[in-house]
């Protein structure tokens, strides 16, 4: 029977690669963990207790109706934080302003943590994969006082680890610390992430490419163009792609990464800055997809150049195998 490895051993082991750490980032990853395993337990039983499942009634500052999942999510991840010690301050897709912590164990503390508690919330009710995405940064201003917004208006260069949890038919964990991507799986036996997907490398390309054809009437002429090569006998493939869209941007990035893919959320007319979100979504998968050989642009710039300007700034977003996401930029130039 060979050795099962679990994420708190495998973080262990890991730790001397960052020495300026001294066992903070690994405890920040732990943190992590446990408020995933909470969320996964209540998105396992969404359809058996009420009080967490449908719509919270109210709306987010995107716009966007909050579920009670998102609330729940959002509460496990920042006590999480908050308790650990080593984050001085969080930025949630679900909170107007970032929240800086004001415990002294917390002012004192190097990170910076960014996050969508609850990817794909609106999938729920209907039992389809959710996720996790999570940033974490070094602190720019000074240990012992509050963290302050430029703590979180880094680009996503300055990541020193990102990740996400996807709950789906089993809850998985993976992350990066900017050295090679690895997936980890819950085993509910024990209530232990395991390695499952060690040293994970996204195909260079594909045939599966991700996008709400249903906007192809309100995006640029040169997208058209490209989703029209995807499904042509012309193509590179000589055949048809496959079109595989799930609303869950975790749930589309996954497979991807797995099965080699393209993920597409452009600008429209209705949206000129693109839906997603730089900090919580973008930032965090285009660091993992570099990582694991893939690439990820708004369609002209690389992700982790861009300078964020907002806490919940959006931008168009190419993410996936590197020669289909080069492609299609060569499709919008």
């Amino acid at each position: 029977m060979s050795k099962i490895t679990t994420l708190n051993e495998f973080i262990l082991e890991r730790q001397a690669d960052f020495p300026f750490a001294t066992g903070e980032l690994s405890r920040i990853l732990n943190d992590i963990a446990f408020a995933s395993k909470i969320v996964s337990r209540d998105v396992r039983q969404a359809g058996l207790v009420d009080h967490i499942l449908g719509a919270q009634g109210g709306q987010n500052v995107q716009g966007e109706e909050q579920q009670k999942l998102d609330v729940v999510a959002d509460l496990a991840f920042i006590k999480a934080f908050e308790n650990g010690g080593e984050v001085c301050g969080i930025a949630s897709e679900e909170n107007d302003e970032y929240v800086a912590f004001t415990s002294e164990t917390a002012k004192n503390g190097h990170y910076v943590v960014l996050f969508d508690p609850l990817d794909g919330s609106s999938n729920i009710d209907v039992n389809v994969s959710i996720g996790t995405i999570f940033s974490i940064y070094r602190r720019t201003s000074p240990v012992g006082g509050l963290a302050n917004e430029k703590d979180m208006l880094q680009s996503g260069d300055a990541q020193v680890a990102a990740g996400y949890v996807l709950y789906g038919s089993s809850t998985m964990l993976v992350y990066t610390t900017g050295k090679g991507v690895n997936g980890f799986t819950l085993d509910p036996s024990i209530g232990e992430f395991c390695l499952s997907h060690p040293d994970m490398k996204m195909p260079e390309t594909g045939r599966l490419y991700a996008m709400n054809e249903g906007n192809l009437n309100i995006v640029e002429p040169g997208l058209v163009d490209y989703i029209e090569y995807c499904r042509s006998n012309e193509n590179d493939k000589g055949g048809p792609y496959s079109g595989r869209y799930i609303g869950s941007l975790v749930a589309d990035f996954h497979r991807n990464l797995i099965k080699g893919g393209i993920y597409i959320y452009p600008e429209t007319t209705t949206a000129p800055e693109g839906r997603l979100r730089l900090l919580y979504e973008c930032n965090p998968l285009a660091f993992i997809a570099e990582q694991a050989g893939g690439l990820a642009t708004s369609g002209r710039k690389r992700i982790l150049d861009i300078e964020p300007k907002r806490l919940h700034q959006r931008v168009p977003f190419y993410i996936g195998s590197k020669q289909m996401v080069e492609k299609a930029m060569s499709f919008l130039k």
